[in-house]
Order: C-alpha cells, then structure tokens, then sequence
C-alpha cells in the first residue's frame, strides 16, 4: 500500500493516512472484505509509531469504513454507499404547538413497546437501544469478583461515585465541556435526570419551550407538573430559531428544553451556529436551557461541541448517558449542573434516592478505565452506520415518493414524514398485524397531534430492516393510492335552482 505523507504539513499525521486509505477504498483499489496490513508492518513501511497506525484505523472504524476482528487485524466494510442517497428531503410545516392541558401517557407508550421487543419474530422499529458489548459480562464479573466487595455495603455519595465523576469529566472535556468532577451528578439514567431537572426549574403554570415533535418522556414529565407547554416546530437545521425568539418575547418560559444532536425523534443535529444563536437567545431572555444529549458518541462523523461548552453564564444543564451507547439496564445517567444550583439538585436527588447503583457504577467505571469503551463506540458506529444505510436504501426502493425523511448522521433515529391525508393509525394496526410495530408522530407531539410522521429506529440487524421496510411501504402505497381513488371518484351533487 503506497501511502504518501506530508511531513511538514499541519495537518496530523494519523489523518493524512486515514485520507489515503479512504481514498483508495472509495476509487476501488480496496474492495469489500479486503485486508488491510498489520499495525506493526505499515508502521514500519511508513516509519511511524504504531500507535499513529491504530489511531488512524480507529477514527477509519469510527467512519464506518473498516472494522476490526478480533485477532484477525482490519477489514474493509461494505456500506454500498454510492447507492444511497444521503440528502435529507424533511421539510414540515411550521407551526408553533401550543396545547391545551392534557395527559400525555408515558406508560401507554412505553409498556407495549417493551411487550412488542419480548414478542419472538416482531421487527420493532419503535425502541432503539445499542447492541450490548460482548466483553461487559466479563467485566461485570470481574467486578463483582474483587476482594473489596465491602464496596458495595455502605451508602454511596448522593452525586456519585469520585472515580466515574472524573472519567466522565474527563471524557467531556474531549467533547469542548470545560468540567470538573465536582460539576457531575450521577444518575439513574437521563430520564431521572429530566425528572430532576424540570422539578427543580419548572413550577405549575410555567411556561416551557420544546422542540416539536420531540422525546415523549419530556411530554409526560411537563404535564405531570402542571406546566404549559409551547411547541416550536423542526425545521431541517433544527429547532426554528426566529418563531422561538417571538415566543421568549412573549411568554418569557421558565425553560428551554432541546436535544442539539442526533434529536429524537428527528435524528437530525444543529449546526455550530445554529447552537451559538439559540444560547444567545437564551441569554438574551434570561432563559435556562436544558440541553439533552443522550446520544454522544454515536456520531457516524465530527459534530460540533455541545451548546454548554460556549455556556460563559451558567445558563445550561447538560444530561448524558450511558443507556445508549452501554446497556439501558445499567441505569447509569449524568448531570453536569450549574455550580448555584447544584446542592439544591442534590437535595432533590435524595428524595427519589440516596444514590445510583454501585455496582453499575463500579462496572461502567472499569468499562471505561480498561479502555474498551473508545473500541465499543467504534464498533458500534460502524454497526450503526451500515443499518442506517440500509434503511435508506430501504426507504428509496419500498416507500411511496410522498414520503420524505432526514438522514441522520449519528444516533439510532430517522424520522419519516407522511402525506396529510395517510391514515397512520390504520397503517400501524396493519403493520402490527405483520409483526412490524411502528411508533407514530402523535406521541411525540405536545397536542398529540402533529402532522403524520413515524419514527424508526435503524439499530436492527439489516434484514429485519429490509422486511420490516417492505411491510410498511406496501401498506403506505396502498393507503395513499386508495386515498388518490377517492378524490378521483369523488363527484360533488348537483343542485338546481
């Protein structure tokens, strides 16, 4: 493999050879499956430590274009790309949302998404969660097999374990956060941390900003506390920027509620401007912001920086977690909460808890101090990026022209948009019937209303995918051709005066 390099450039040199060896995999030199040489010996031929090599092949895993097998060294992946359009065509109206006091049911969502994930044979295109890593059972062993076990005896710290404090810590400042362990609340999962969150910022009657549509949960919790809530529409660069800013004028909310990359149910990610205005809007109407990263790390490519790493005055609470990207049943989630209102949080926690699990939080740890986190989330992406593909070749080839949907570059979410006049409900019943669940836009939507979309995860194996993708489209096609029948037969009465 001839790999030129510049030496005296500024750009890295692990870059340099990730450019060449994506080169030569996109013009065909390298094929699917191919090999690519050892660590050691394109070290040595480029005359490089081995460490730039595995750099390099990591950010290549990282993009999805090879992946590794254990002891058998890196391999080129077959994406099938050039046959995937990778132009996002969502463009939905935009209206702001402001509801009438209702219920939102968390539980009438969640439960039979879990009952169909149980169902043998069922493509569940509604729950989207990672394929757990094969080496965390080992690691959950060796955890619970250390002489200290007395560890896990005593009350924890309400915020958490120090150790994990400062790996997360550690972990966010690669992501531009400036934060300090003492910054960092442990938590049971991020939906805790929402519940936290708005309990602490948001009283009955207050009015709060969402992104509409947007995650279901943060329905459920604002209409549980009484609070109002005011939807403001997607558009494809995210959260509309100007309808928001009449509304801050207007409404003056206790709260700012956004998911800045991988959204859900969108999967769509703001722009580094996008991300600069809306914090300036914020600061402007003294508004908080709540920013929900739940997805971090399963980026298919660089994203920019969360919007609390240019937060100068306090204004934004950041939540993470490792549900997404580790196990959903480890319950690990954190906060990264402004220094004057983090005791009052920490108050707060204690009535829900004393403290998160310590043996998930001694297993995350050690997951993240052995170093096969950084390989997980590179397996994962090019697990993920190959699905995502293969739902939009998917989607290109079964559904109807009328539907449009993003193109996420990261996450396990798309959003498809529908026709007004589909009957969705219908079509999910159907579906269901065929052992395809889908989860529809009304959930996602504070009216419940919306216009038609669904959400789906890609995170499946590719011929599930395939399948469940060939189920619905011909239910769409149908659905949409009966209702172009109907408008074609429909013949106004004739009236004589």
């Amino acid at each position: 493999m001839n790999i030129f390099l510049e030496r005296q450039s500024r750009k890295p040199i692990y870059l340099q050879i990730r450019d060449r060896i994506s080169r030569l995999i996109k013009s065909g030199a390298l094929k699917s499956g191919d090999r690519l040489p050892s660590i050691r010996s394109l070290a040595e031929s480029l005359q490089v430590n081995k460490l730039t090599i595995i750099e390099a092949y990591s950010v290549l895993e990282a993009d999805g274009i090879v992946s590794a097998r254990q002891g058998s060294g890196y391999f080129v992946n077959n994406i099938s790309l050039q046959s995937t359009n990778l132009n996002p065509t969502f463009a939905p109206a935009q209206n702001v949302v402001i509801p009438k006091p209702g219920k939102c049911s968390f539980y009438d969502t969640y439960i039979p998404m879990k009952q169909a994930q149980a169902q043998p044979g069922m493509i569940n295109f509604g729950y989207g969660a990672p394929r757990p890593p094969k080496d965390i059972t080992a690691i959950a062993r060796r955890v619970l097999r250390q002489e200290d076990a007395d560890i896990f005896c005593p009350y924890d710290l309400p915020q958490g374990q120090l150790t994990l404090c400062r790996q997360i810590a550690q972990m966010l400042v690669h992501q531009g956060l400036e934060v300090f362990p003492e910054d960092l609340i442990i938590t049971n999962g991020s939906q805790q941390g929402l519940s936290l969150a708005m309990n602490y910022y948001v009283k009955p009657g207050d009015w709060v900003i969402v992104e509409s549509p947007t995650y279901y949960g943060i329905i459920s919790i604002l209409e549980s506390l009484g609070a109002r809530i005011i939807g403001i529409p997607m558009t494809a660069e995210g959260m509309n920027l100007e309808l928001l800013e009449q509304y801050l004028d207007s409404h003056r909310p206790k709260l700012i509620y956004t998911i800045t990359t991988f959204h859900n149910p969108t999967g769509l990610t703001t722009t580094q401007a996008h991300r600069q205005e809306l914090l300036a809007l914020a600061e402007k109407y003294e508004c908080p912001i709540l920013e929900d990263n739940a997805y971090e790390g399963l980026n298919f490519e660089p994203v920019p920086a969360p919007i609390k790493a240019i937060d100068k005055n306090n204004l934004v609470t950041y939540l993470g977690t490792f549900s997404k990207t580790l196990m959903p049943g480890l319950r690990v989630g954190y906060m990264v909460v402004p220094g004057k209102h983090y005791q009052a949080i920490i108050e707060q926690k204690l009535l829900y808890d004393f403290h998160t699990s310590s043996i998930s939080q001694t297993i995350v740890s050690e997951y993240l101090a052995s170093g096969h986190y950084r390989r997980h989330l590179n397996r994962l992406r090019t697990e993920n990026i190959q699905s995502r593909n293969a739902m939009l070749q998917a989607l290109e080839r079964d559904f109807p022209e009328e539907a449009k949907w993003t193109v996420p570059t990261g996450g396990l979410f798309l959003w498809v948009q529908l026709p007004d006049n589909v009957p969705i409900q219908v079509i999910r019943k159907e579906a269901l019937a065929q052992n395809v669940y889908l989860v529809c836009h009304t959930v996602f939507f504070p009216d419940q209303q919306g216009y038609p979309a669904m959400r789906l995860a890609f995170c499946l194996q590719q011929d599930e995918i395939e399948q469940g993708i060939a189920i619905v489209g011909k239910l769409l096609k149908k659905h949409i051709n009966q209702g172009c029948e109907k408008t074609v037969n429909y013949q106004p009465l004739a009236y004589s005066i």
